[in-house]
């Protein structure tokens, strides 16, 4: 894609997000923000528990072209996605899909989607593991007493 493509597939998906909106009954909701230029993005995440796979995401936000842009162009990617290839995805391949020129000086407005779907699937992993020790943890008995 060339530069003019690159700054017009941008524009489309901030005009016309996709997947933007919160999501009814998530199993994670994860803000991220850059505090330093005022981009936020919240991502909501349901899971295929069964599948270990992306079943629906959603995002809200507010900020640059670039950051708003980005969360549209990658929740519209990760949709069905397993868990394990996300967690793989390299913060370089974001900025490569959005036009690495484009967003060179802007790296972190670029990445926040990322970095806030890959916190928050590493959220629904420890809750998962909370709850599975939570359930297959012994329950707790009074110590034994001996007598003499």
């Amino acid at each position: 894609m060339d530069r003019q493509e690159a700054i017009e597939f941008l524009l489309e998906h901030y005009e016309q997000p996709r997947h933007r909106g919160e999501l009814a009954d998530p199993d994670v909701t994860m803000p991220g923000g850059n505090p330093g230029c005022g981009d936020v993005v919240t991502i909501y995440l349901k899971v295929d528990s069964a599948n270990d796979a992306i079943q629906d995401l959603a995002f809200v936000g507010e900020g640059c072209t670039i950051s708003q842009a980005a969360a549209s162009i990658l929740l519209e990617q990760m949709q069905g996605q397993a868990l394990t290839a996300v967690e793989a995805l390299d913060f370089n391949w974001m900025i490569d899909e959005l036009g690495r020129e484009i967003v060179q000086s802007r790296p972190r407005c670029a990445t926040l989607a990322l970095g806030t779907l890959k916190a928050a699937i590493k959220k629904y992993r420890n809750d998962q593991i909370r709850a599975e020790l939570g359930e297959n943890a012994p329950a707790q008995t009074a110590p034994e007493t001996f007598s003499n």
